[in-house]
């Protein structure tokens, strides 16, 4: 009978390195989503999001036995694999337009709304997400990583390989540059632009 307990992420590393099912299934469920986030907001298509979430699997399998829990956290070491794959791609302009909420599966999810506020919020998510992909990766990619998926900066360095230092002075000059993006936008008729936690 398989173990009900929760397990950390570490343990579940260990048993992959042993060839563990199991415990490889549930670290795909338990962090699928965080990797898929960050791949997508970096290279702006579902398409490239999946299969870079398909290849950081893959490498968990192939490397877990590799990991060491005293150089970084097991969502960093996931991540790090993903800006390896995502780097790999030279690709990070959108291929396909990212989803809206107009998908099947929102609506179904959906609450009744205002359409105006509704439609409003849409528009607002779709600038936003196009200002990020404007931004050069370097910038781009501490937003994502200390704003969308909430590293702390030490981990967000563990991921991109540079200093804390580095870091904060990315986010910085990214929050500039997509501010500066997101005024354009208003200024092209966008109105007023929501935080990035709507990502």
């Amino acid at each position: 009978m398989a173990d009900r307990s929760p397990q950390s992420d570490d343990t579940l590393i260990a048993r992959i390195a042993g060839g563990d099912r199991d415990a490889f299934g549930l670290l795909y469920r338990r962090r699928r989503a965080e990797v898929y986030r960050y791949a997508v907001h970096m290279c702006g298509s579902q398409v490239l999001a999946e299969d870079v979430v398909q290849d950081v699997f893959v490498a968990v399998i192939e490397g877990a036995s590799r990991y060491r829990r005293d150089r970084s956290g097991v969502v960093p070491w996931l991540l790090g694999i993903a800006r390896n794959h995502v780097r790999r791609s030279r690709d990070l302009r959108p291929l396909l337009p990212l989803p809206d909420d107009e998908t099947e599966a929102a609506r179904n999810l959906a609450v009744e709304t205002d359409p105006v506020v509704e439609l409003t919020r849409q528009r607002h998510t779709a600038a936003l997400r196009r200002a990020l992909l404007e931004l050069p990766a370097r910038y781009r990619e501490a937003i994502v990583l200390c704003d969308l998926q909430e590293l702390s900066y030490e981990d967000a360095a563990r991921v991109i390989g540079r200093a804390i230092g580095t870091v904060r002075s990315r986010l910085h000059r990214g929050r500039a540059l997509l501010a500066r993006e997101l005024r354009g936008a208003k200024n092209h008729g966008i109105g007023r632009i929501p935080a990035v936690r709507w990502l």
